[in-house]
C-alpha cells in the first residue's frame, strides 16, 4: 500500500520562555523503569529489535486511541516493512546513542512516526530530516544550514540535536509522555496547558491535557509501534532481520572531494551514499564543513584505501566564489568561463534572477580558483537572490508648458531617457496632449536567500524549544 501522511496546521502561537535545563545524560534511577546495564539479561541481543526491547522504559499508554493506531499500523503490513527496512542503516546508531545517555530506546521509534525514518523528508513548512527539525530550532541546536549542507538531514547530528532536545524536555516536565507532547507541540503549549489544569484542579498527566488532534495521537502512535515492535507475530507483522552491529563507518575528509568521486572510490551506489550522508547539497564534499563521511562499514576501508592511492590526484572539479557585487549570472558564467546554463543548475538559480552582492556560488576549479574551500564559506556560505529589473511602457501625455525635463522628473526618470525611449532631441519642444513613453518597473525587487532547493514536499507540524525559537515543523507518518 502507498504510505499515508497525515496534513497538520502550521501553527504559530509564541511559547513562552520556560524554565531552562541543562543538558545531561540522564542517571539509571531518573528514568523510570530503566535497567541499570549491569542487570540486562547475559546474553546478546539476537538482533536490533531485541535489543530495542530490552530498553523499554517508559509507562504505557493504554487507551483507544493506541488501539486506534495499532490497528492503522498492523492493517498497512507492506507499509510497516517498508518503513521499518527504511530504518536498516541508522538503527543501530540512534540506540547506540540512547543507551549512551541512558534513555528510553522506546526513543529510536520516534522516527517512524516523525519521518517514517527518511532522512530526506521534508515538511510542507520545511521541517526536515527523519527527526523534522525546523530551520530555526535546527540552528538552536547548531544543526549548520548552509548552501552546502544541511545538518537538519545528518544522520549523526540530527540524532545528536533531538536527543539533546529531548533530555532536555523531559529535565523540564520529569515525565517522558509529557516531553513527547513538548516535542510535538512545545513546551510553551504544554506548559500552559498544564498550568491551565492545575488551575481547575484537573490532573496533570498526557492524556488529561486539552491538546490539538495531532498531538492527542501522538503518544499513541509511538506506543502502537512499539507494541507491535515487542510482539509483531500478534499484529501479523513482519520486521526485517537487521543485525545488532554497526551499519555504517565515520570516515575522515581531508581535501575537498566531488561526490561522484568518493561514490566510486567507495564502491557503493550513489543512492546509497546519499541515504547515508544526507545532508549534502552539492556535487562536492567540503573538507572544512564536512570533515567526515558515512559509509556503509566494509567500502569504508575500501575507501580508505582507493583514497592514499589518490593522495597525489585532484579529487575535486568544483569550488566556491563569492560574488563581488550584484550580477546576473551571464555575467558571472562568462568571467569565470562555464556555461550559464550549468551555473545555474548546480545553483538552483531561476531564469530571470541576479545574484546579490557577497553570494556563494559553487563554481568550476581552475586557475585561481583552484584551492578547497575555505572554512568560512564551507559553514557559512549562502546564496542570495534578488529579480531582475523588468520594465513595462507607459503612455502618458504632455501637459500644457511640459517639456521632457518636467515630465522626466514628475515620473522619476531621467530627461536623457526620456528622450531615448521616444526617439527626441533632449530641448525637443513638446505640444499639449501629445503622447509620450516611459518605462517604469513592473515590480520592486525583492531580496531571496536561498540555501539549497528542497523539493520533496511533506506535510506536518511541530513545536520549538525555549528562548523564542520559531516552532518546528515534521513530516510523520500517520
Amino acid at each position: 500500500m502507498n504510505q499515508s501522511v497525515t496534513s497538520k496546521a502550521d501553527r504559530t502561537e509564541a511559547s513562552p520562555e520556560p524554565t531552562s535545563a541543562p543538558i545531561l545524560p540522564l542517571t539509571d534511577e531518573s528514568v523510570p523503569g530503566l535497567k541499570p546495564r549491569s542487570q540486562l539479561a547475559l546474553t546478546p541481543p539476537k538482533d536490533i529489535w531485541e535489543r530495542i526491547r530490552r530498553g523499554f522504559a517508559m509507562p504505557d499508554l493504554d487507551n483507544d486511541l493506541v488501539r486506534n493506531r495499532e490497528q492503522w499500523y498492523s492493517g498497512r503490513p507492506d507499509y510497516m516493512l517498508r518503513m521499518t527496512e527504511r530504518s536498516r542503516p541508522y538503527l543501530f546508531h540512534v540506540v547506540e546513542e540512547l543507551e549512551r545517555r541512558n534513555m528510553p530506546t522506546e526513543l529510536a521509534l520516534l522516527p517512524f512516526i516523525e519521518s517514517a525514518f527518511n532522512p530526506q523528508a521534508v515538511s510542507s513548512a520545511k521541517a526536515a530530516g527523519m527527526w523534522q527539525f525546523m530551520p530555526a530550532t535546527g540552528k538552536f541546536f547548531d544543526l549548520k544550514q548552509n548552501l552546502f549542507r544541511d545538518d537538519r538531514r545528518d544522520v549523526l547530528e540530527s540524532t545528536r540535536a533531538a536527543l539533546d532536545y529531548l533530555q532536555k524536555l523531559y529535565g523540564m516536565f520529569g515525565d517522558w509522555h509529557l516531553a513527547l507532547a513538548a516535542y510535538n507541540w512545545g513546551e510553551g503549549s504544554v506548559g500552559r496547558a498544564l498550568a491551565r489544569n492545575k488551575a481547575q484542579g484537573k490532573l496533570l498527566t498526557y492524556s488529561d491535557l486539552n491538546m490539538p488532534n495531532e498531538t492527542r495521537y501522538y503518544v499513541p502512535k509511538l506506543q502502537a509501534v512499539k507494541n507491535i515492535v515487542a510482539q509483531p507475530e500478534a499484529f501479523n507483522t513482519q520486521l526485517p532481520l537487521i543485525q545488532n552491529h554497526p551499519y555504517f563507518k565515520s570516515v575522515p575528509i581531508e581535501r575537498d572531494i566531488d561526490v561522484a568521486v568518493a561514490v566510486k572510490l567507495a564502491g557503493v551506489s550513489l543512492e546509497d551514499f546519499k541515504a547515508l550522508n544526507p545532508s549534502m547539497r552539492r556535487p562536492v564534499i567540503l573538507a572544512a564543513g564536512t570533515p567526515q563521511i558515512l559509509l556503509p562499514w566494509d567500502n569504508a576501508t575500501v575507501f580508505e584505501r582507493n583514497l592514499q592511492a589518490h593522495a597525489n590526484k585532484p579529487l575535486a572539479t568544483w569550488t566556491a566564489w563569492q560574488a563581488p557585487k550584484t550580477m546576473k549570472p551571464e555575467e558571472v558564467a562568462q568571467q569565470l568561463g562555464m556555461p550559464v546554463e550549468q551555473l545555474r543548475s548546480v545553483n538552483d538559480i531561476p531564469l530571470r534572477m541576479m545574484i546579490t552582492a557577497g553570494s556563494t556560488l559553487l563554481v568550476h576549479r581552475k586557475g585561481q580558483l583552484d584551492n578547497d574551500v575555505a572554512e568560512h564559506l564551507a559553514d557559512n556560505g549562502q546564496l542570495g537572490l534578488a529579480p531582475e529589473m523588468v520594465l513595462k511602457r507607459v503612455a502618458v501625455k504632455a501637459r500644457k508648458g511640459d517639456s521632457l525635463a518636467s515630465l522626466a522628473a514628475r515620473h522619476g526618470v531621467s530627461e536623457a531617457n526620456m528622450a531615448s525611449w521616444n526617439k527626441l532631441k533632449v530641448n525637443a519642444r513638446l505640444s499639449t496632449g501629445q503622447t509620450l513613453t516611459i518605462l517604469v518597473p513592473s515590480q520592486g525587487a525583492r531580496r531571496v536567500t536561498r540555501t539549497s532547493p528542497d523539493k520533496l514536499e511533506r506535510p506536518q507540524a511541530k513545536r520549538p524549544p525555549s528562548k523564542a525559537v520559531p516552532k518546528k515543523t515534521r513530516a510523520s507518518s500517520k
